[in-house]
């Protein structure tokens, strides 16, 4: 599951659980974006890994990837699916995204070549219409659990509001504990 996890919140975990469940996948991966090119702002990449590791740790089925905050320049998903499928070269790899990234999946970096790399599921988010791509290798799951934003949960911590039950408790704490999302961009 590809994402800047800025900062991980509850909605992502549900997706992630129910997308598990629905396919009978063995693991979810989080793969925190190292230098997303479509974001000009984002927290730095070891805090968003250390947030999800912190999110992701009750469940036996999540682990979170380094590969692309340790991938220097621009993170680009064809390369951390590539990467991922050298690892893992035995598995049906499944990309989970929002239908709001999908819907701008055809500006993405050799954007031919995903589809060969990894079977998408794209969850439905509030506000975003489903994209009508026609593709086998695309699958579409309604989750209501993504009201929840992670922007949202940003400008909650920057306007001094609680930000409890959008995010897991142990990421509460560390949002607190660094200062992050204080001002526009910490």
């Amino acid at each position: 599951m590809g994402g800047t996890f800025d900062p991980i919140h509850h909605g992502h975990l549900v997706v992630a659980s129910e997308v598990a469940s629905r396919f009978c996948l063995d693991e979810v991966i989080f793969v925190p974006t190292g230098r997303p090119p479509h974001k000009k702002e984002v927290s730095d990449p070891w805090h968003r890994y250390l947030m999800a590791v912190i999110a992701t740790a009750s469940n036996q089925r999540f682990s979170v990837s380094k590969i692309d905050i340790e991938r220097t320049g621009p993170t680009f998903t064809v390369d951390t699916l590539r990467e991922l499928r050298e690892q893992l070269p035995s598995s049906d790899l499944f990309f989970i995204t929002g239908t709001d990234a999908l819907a701008r999946i055809f500006s993405w970096k050799d954007a031919d070549t995903l589809w060969s790399l990894a079977h998408f599921v794209a969850v439905s988010r509030p506000g975003h219409e489903v994209v009508d791509i026609p593709n086998d290798r695309i699958s579409f799951l309604e989750v209501p659990a993504m009201a929840i934003s992670s922007s949202n949960c940003r400008e909650r911590v920057r306007s001094g509001l609680p930000i409890w039950y959008l995010v897991p408790e142990g990421v509460v704490q560390y949002i607190a504990k660094h200062g992050l999302y204080r001002s526009l961009y910490g």
